[in-house]
């Protein structure tokens, strides 16, 4: 179980996956939180939207209709991979669902699928998914013959893939509505196991390619490919506020002048100082943190963003 990222914390993991997010009027403070709780999440929910046209449908999901109330989901994902940010809390999109497939989520205990369902809103058993899942409407009219364009994948792959990534979750808490309520048949068109490996191979990064097996030919080595780029890992909010003397320091306040956000006169060095916290501010703001978000303290979601190079 999680706390829900706040809409800034959620901006923020969307970009650092490379995901092209447009961001509504009004998204941040637009939620249903006055309805019911918000959290504990325990995962991501995909859906179809049985719409076309992004304008209207990103209309739609913002604004809701009489018989619900928006908004419909936290974004909407275009034909094109653009994430439409549309709400900052609790979301009117998954309903009531079965608590056998809330717990295989959580405990991410179960194989190619999770249990069948056989709960729905207003059953008897049925658990509140809106306060447990985030969710994504993708443009689709769920027909079966609407194509899926590979942007469109791209971005429900990424965006699924932020949020497992800014709660330490892994593929198996990515979830279609379909798999939560016996009453639903969203996404349609492409299979939930082969996204949740898609989003399994992005989250592991770090494992290596399998090496070729070299063959016995007389044409020339083929030159080999530059290694991705690595990242220093957040080390923790109290590696911060002890105020260390590290190469690390050094390079979070590269990174900070490369983007724009220097508050140093002298420097980066490798003690932490009032410079490289003023520094970090100004990142966590460029973010779109505001207030207490925006301290100068670095959080998992910001330093992510950042890049930070790998320091050995």
């Amino acid at each position: 179980m999680a706390t829900p990222l706040t809409p800034a914390q959620l901006l923020a993991a969307l970009r650092a996956e490379g995901v092209t997010v447009v961001e509504h009027p009004g998204w941040r403070t637009h939620h249903r939180n006055h309805t019911g709780a918000w959290g504990p999440v325990n995962g991501v929910m995909i859906h179809h939207t049985v719409s076309t046209g992004t304008r209207s449908t990103v209309s739609l999901c913002h604004r809701g209709y009489s018989q619900l109330p928006g908004p419909l989901c936290h974004g909407v994902i275009a034909k094109d991979g653009t994430v439409h940010l549309v709400g900052g809390g609790r979301a009117n999109h998954a309903g009531g669902g079965d608590p056998n497939v809330l717990r295989a989520v959580v405990d991410e205990s179960y194989g190619e699928k999770p249990p069948a369902p056989r709960e729905h809103q207003g059953s008897a058993g049925a658990v509140d998914g809106n306060a447990r899942f985030y969710g994504f409407e993708c443009v689709n009219l769920g027909d079966g013959i609407d194509p899926w364009p590979a942007a469109q994948l791209e971005a429900v792959e990424r965006a699924s893939a932020a949020l497992c990534r800014a709660h330490g979750w892994g593929a198996k808490s990515v979830i279609g509505h379909r798999e939560w309520s016996d009453h639903k048949v969203d996404p349609r068109g492409f299979a939930m196991p082969d996204l949740r490996a898609r989003i399994a191979g992005r989250l592991d990064k770090a494992t290596p390619p399998p090496k070729p097996t070299p063959t016995p030919t007389p044409t020339p080595t083929p030159a080999k490919p530059k290694p991705k780029p690595r990242y220093q890992p957040f080390p923790g909010a109290a590696f911060f506020k002890s105020r260390p003397s590290s190469p690390i320091v050094t390079a979070m306040g590269r990174r900070l002048v490369a983007e724009g956000c220097s508050a140093y006169r002298i420097g980066p060095g490798p003690r932490w100082s009032e410079a490289d916290r003023l520094s970090y501010a100004a990142w966590q703001r460029k973010l779109g943190f505001r207030g207490a978000d925006a301290d100068g303290w670095p959080g998992r979601t910001s330093w992510n963003a950042l890049k930070v190079p790998y320091t050995a």
